[in-house]
């Protein structure tokens, strides 16, 4: 899989998912920590990447714009710590993998999932 990392992600998640065979990259390391969240969108889109986050505003984006890709994995974990978001993220994938090709947004909060299959009607 291919993954872009946002800045909220840790350097060490894309270290992670690099280690586990994954094609990863974080906007850091391509020194596009200042792109604006709709070219982060088109970022992951153009190189068919899968948007880790932690922010919000990605789903908002993706229901004006009535996509169906990139999907989004979005953390709003009380401990945002590498360690605790790479196992969380370990697990979306070994059990969402087939969906996160097809496009959805996964919102992972303490003790709870939601999958939401794109494009994500307003309502």
């Amino acid at each position: 899989m291919r993954f872009l990392a946002d800045m909220g992600i840790s350097p060490n998640t894309v270290a992670f998912l690099r280690a586990q065979g994954h094609d990863a990259v974080h906007l850091v390391e391509v020194k596009l920590e200042r792109l604006t969240d709709p070219a982060i969108l088109e970022k992951a889109l153009q190189e068919e990447r899968i948007l880790l986050t932690h922010d919000l505003d990605f789903g908002e984006l993706l229901v004006a714009s009535k996509a169906q890709l990139p999907s989004v994995i979005v953390f709003r974990l009380q401990n945002m710590r590498p360690e605790r978001v790479n196992s969380t993220l370990a697990a979306v994938l070994a059990e969402h993998a087939d969906v996160l090709a097809v496009g959805v947004v996964i919102s992972v909060t303490d003790g709870r999932l939601r999958v939401r299959r794109l494009p994500i009607e307003e309502g």
